[in-house]
């Protein structure tokens, strides 16, 4: 688990394919290292990777085809910059919210402006993800905790301050630019409790007014 807070900015030092899938070594940049052994985890760019091998300035990791397919770390090309955060412990601030590390899709930048000191951005999200993404909720884009502040059917926007421009990859955002999504948990996970017994069975159901009103959700 991670919190969306960025801890340092690395870089992709090469790529090698393996077989099918693909191998990553990443410079980690000012990321402090000192307690991070092989097995642990480190976001990249939000993606959960375990450590492979260890050095005192960066890390290996193996990345699955599923991972490739579901993610812009197919994109990634040496000297390209990376979110890095390291997975939490049970005395770590939760500044940010909870974060898996598990992308469910990628999103696209479609719009940047300035907004008085901040950046304004405007993404398109993968339409099967647009329901979980709600106004002044929270989603992470390449591992950055952000809050949403507006949606539009499956555009949302995000106001980015400028420590967040500083701290991330974020100032290196055009139109165009390719971002992993995470949506808030908690909306995934309600939405499948209040499936209920329906989540079990073979056709798939998504949740409707009918549903709703059986769960005392409309009055």
């Amino acid at each position: 688990m991670f919190t969306g807070i960025i801890q340092a900015i690395g870089s992709i030092r090469d790529k090698a394919s393996r077989g099918g899938d693909l191998r990553l070594s990443v410079h980690s940049g000012n990321l402090d290292l000192s307690d991070v052994g092989l097995g642990d985890s480190i976001a990249t760019n939000g993606v959960c990777l375990t450590v492979i091998e260890l050095a005192a300035d960066g890390f290996r990791a193996d990345v699955s085809r599923e991972t490739l397919a579901s993610t812009t770390l197919k994109d990634l090309q040496p000297g390209n910059s990376v979110n890095l955060e390291k997975a939490l412990t049970l005395n770590t601030r939760l500044g940010g919210h909870l974060v898996s590390g598990h992308v469910d899709g990628v999103g696209t930048v479609l719009e940047r402006r300035e907004d008085a000191r901040s950046i304004r951005f405007v993404l398109q999200a993968p339409k099967a993800l647009a329901r979980y993404i709600a106004h002044k909720g929270s989603i992470c884009v390449d591992g950055t905790s952000l809050t949403v502040n507006q949606v539009n059917a499956d555009h949302f926007d995000l106001n980015i301050v400028p420590h967040t421009l500083q701290e991330t990859i974020m100032a290196d955002y055009r139109s165009g630019t390719r971002v992993n999504l995470e949506v808030d948990l908690i909306a995934r996970y309600l939405e499948r409790l209040m499936l209920g017994e329906q989540a079990a069975g073979s056709t798939p159901v998504g949740v409707t007014e009918a549903l709703l009103n059986k769960r005392g959700f409309i009055k």
